[in-house]
């Protein structure tokens, strides 16, 4: 399918590196594709970013049949621009798509759409350290019917934020909160996809963690409820002696890709890295015996997080004297410079974006 581009008549003002939050501002170009029954996928095309119009019985709007992805754009020195893994995102897509009952797409077609929208918009990939062109590929339902059953038509959106830290500490220990009240996700549900629903269940949660002075939620699994399994926002790593362990994907936690990276990096080094199932209880064991090093997190927003605190209930621990530790910080900053073009990358994960 030929991608058509229509061009903003209008530019907005860029933002400064130095003011950027985090996905509160967006680029002049968006992509958006359709799809019916009868034609597939179709009219792939890149025009001004602008709302979408639908009716209040769109079936996204009341059943929640929406995914969705997280990858990012980096300004690297020589002023070029340069996206990370993309490709392993369109592939975590189309195997949400299938636990969402939504078409597949041509993800080699979607990506040559990515490469064109970026490039357009290339002015607007900031170049100081630590921001980034953030890019939201998503797909929603849109048949204006209520009814529950699979939609019949789709919209595939993609649209570009450019973004400074996800996370208001930066590069500092965020402090994490665990609850056996509430969950996100349970095995044989879609937990392993990143669709809508999955957020929404973390919410409430989420603002009991913000009341007490907490960043996010580390869920434990729905069935036994003493399993870790992921923060809202990124896996979870635990340095415990000198292994590196990290829950293993059991259908109700997200593959992220920034977590096969940290795996695929650390063991590059020699490391101990294990996934497998790892209780809450186990963590705050082996904090008491002294081999807690560390714990941090992976993501798409944050690249690595490391973690300085832990409540559970009413026990409460300090992991590594809340600083970063020696793992977390080598992990970010190698990953930033592969990111960022500051090194070569040997693993094959940077796609630069061709100037048109």
């Amino acid at each position: 399918m030929e991608i058509s581009i229509t061009k903003a008549s209008t530019l907005k003002d860029h933002p400064s590196d130095q003011g950027l939050g985090f996905g509160t501002v967006f680029t002049d170009h968006m992509f958006n594709m359709d799809y019916n029954p009868e034609k597939g996928w179709h009219n792939p095309r890149i025009e001004p970013f602008g709302p979408l119009t639908m009716s209040p019985a769109t079936m996204v709007l009341h059943y929640g049949q929406a995914i969705f992805e997280g990858l990012k754009a980096f300004r690297s020195p020589d002023g070029g621009v340069q996206l990370f893994r993309p490709r392993d995102n369109f592939k975590r897509m189309n195997k949400s798509a299938e636990m969402l009952c939504i078409p597949q797409f041509d993800e080699d077609m979607v990506m040559e759409a990515l490469l064109k929208l970026v490039d357009l918009d290339r002015s607007w990939v900031p170049g100081a350290t630590g921001t980034s062109l953030y890019i939201r590929p998503t797909i929603i339902a849109t048949d204006p019917y209520i009814g529950l059953r699979a939609a019949q038509t789709y919209r595939f959106f993609i649209i570009l934020s450019p973004v400074g830290a996800y996370y208001p500490e930066g590069f500092n220990p965020v402090k994490i909160w665990v609850t056996r009240d509430y969950v996100r996700a349970v095995r044989g549900g879609v937990g392993r996809a990143k669709t809508a629903g999955n957020y929404a269940a973390s919410l409430y949660a989420t603002e009991l963690a913000h009341q007490d002075g907490y960043t996010q939620v580390l869920w434990l699994d729905g069935v036994e409820l003493k399993y870790v399994e992921e923060v809202g926002s990124m896996n979870i790593f635990f340095v415990i002696g000198d292994e590196i362990i990290t829950p293993r994907l059991n259908g109700s936690i997200l593959s992220g890709v920034t977590r096969d990276s940290v795996i695929a990096m650390a063991r590059s080094w020699g490391m101990t890295v294990t996934e497998r199932r790892i209780a809450i209880d186990e963590i705050f064991e082996s904090h008491a015996k002294g081999l807690l090093k560390e714990v941090f997190g992976s993501g798409t927003a944050a690249v690595i997080s490391p973690v300085g605190n832990i409540k559970f209930h009413e026990r409460v621990i300090d992991i590594a004297d809340g600083k970063v530790g020696p793992v977390a910080s080598r992990l970010f900053k190698e990953l930033m410079d592969i990111q960022y073009g500051k090194v070569p990358d040997t693993e094959g994960w940077i796609v630069p974006v061709p100037a048109a």
